[in-house]
């Protein structure tokens, strides 16, 4: 199981996790912010947890390419 972790109020807008992931992430219209697709929110860390293998390395490329280190990815 992946469980990808996004500390979404700590965002600043920069797209990348969306151009390394965009199966797991967009844009928000609203506020110009990630949004964490199909997420579970609890105070302010959105979660999802996935048994889908192949959502991790792009998830991870995204965690590291995050210039504010928001974005969590494990396997559990």
């Amino acid at each position: 199981m992946v469980v990808v972790t996004l500390q979404r109020h700590k965002c600043i807008g920069c797209n990348y996790c969306v151009e390394l992931a965009s199966g797991q992430f967009q844009m928000s219209k609203k506020d110009g912010k990630s949004v964490l697709l199909h997420a579970q929110e609890k105070k302010g860390f959105f979660t999802v947890k996935s048994n889908n293998e192949l959502i991790f390395d792009d998830c991870e490329n995204a965690a590291k390419a995050c210039p504010v280190n928001i974005i969590s990815v494990k396997r559990v």
